[in-house]
């Protein structure tokens, strides 16, 4: 039986996003959102894991109250509970911070429900801010190993077999438990709710931890804007050209010379 906690974050779906000119974050309130896609892939990692081997699978986010939407939307597609870890105190964090948050949070969970978890699942980044620090950051906080860019993995005993995405093909990591693992885009997508499930979830309470929950033991020095080394200094939207070349009335080997001619002109190959 395995007892798994998946980290996730809701992300803008949008690409005209907006920042807080004085704080320089993100401004997420009245912006659609979605559970990030590779949280969405940890997620059925996780289930997939738990229908094998059976046990449960809690879910966790950090954010303000609008998060419990992505919450009820992992509870509609496979997850047994979930955990909002919310406060002003938080607000601002950067990923060191977060990730400090983060591993405090899972030991008031452990706490709570007096079960340690085997494995904690986590996208390998999040599309808002694609730094993919926070997953293993959490690691080291809690001292235990971790494993990257995971696409698949196979259970023996204590011991999970992950296999590995990287730029040549993929490794076969074995690590031993509990351990976390962050997950990239995997060969199966992510399930779909059914209509009895995302009504369930609707119902499902979800638990809020806050700062001064008297589990959650955090030392007020590493938190939010206060205890995050990275500051952002300026923020931008780049601007995008669509300038472009269309090469007509040239039969295709002609065209594809004129294109080659053109391409070394401009140093490009």
């Amino acid at each position: 039986m395995m007892n798994i906690l998946v980290c996730v974050k809701q992300v803008p779906d949008t690409t005209e996003i907006k920042i807080d000119p004085v704080k320089h974050t993100l401004i997420r309130e009245g912006v659609p959102s979605i559970v990030n896609p590779f949280d969405a892939c940890a997620l059925e990692m996780a289930v997939r894991l738990k229908e094998k081997e059976g046990g449960k699978v809690t879910v966790a986010t950090m954010g303000p109250a609008q998060a419990k939407n992505a919450l009820k939307e992992c509870l509609s597609v496979g997850a047994d509970q979930a955990f909002l870890v919310t406060d002003r105190a938080f607000g601002g964090s950067d990923t060191l911070a977060t990730s400090y948050i983060l591993s405090r949070a899972v030991k008031a969970i452990e706490a709570k429900t007096g079960e340690t978890f085997d494995v904690i699942f986590c996208g390998k980044q999040a599309i808002d801010g694609d730094t993919a620090q926070v997953g293993p950051e959490m690691a080291e906080h809690m001292d235990l190993p971790h494993v990257t860019l995971a696409t698949g993995l196979e259970l023996e005993g204590r011991k999970m077999r992950v296999v590995r995405d990287t730029d040549e093909g993929h490794d076969i990591v074995e690590v031993e438990l509990p351990a976390l693992v962050t997950v990239t885009k995997t060969p199966f997508d992510p399930r779909y709710p059914s209509i009895k499930s995302k009504m369930a979830a609707n119902r499902a309470v979800i638990t809020e931890i806050t700062n001064s929950d008297p589990d959650m033991v955090c030392d007020p020095e590493c938190l939010g804007l206060h205890g995050s080394p990275t500051k952002v200094k300026k923020t931008f939207t780049p601007n995008q050209s669509k300038d472009g070349v269309i090469i007509t009335g040239e039969a295709g080997a002609d065209a594809a010379m004129k294109l080659a001619a053109m391409l070394n002109d401009a140093k490009i190959i």
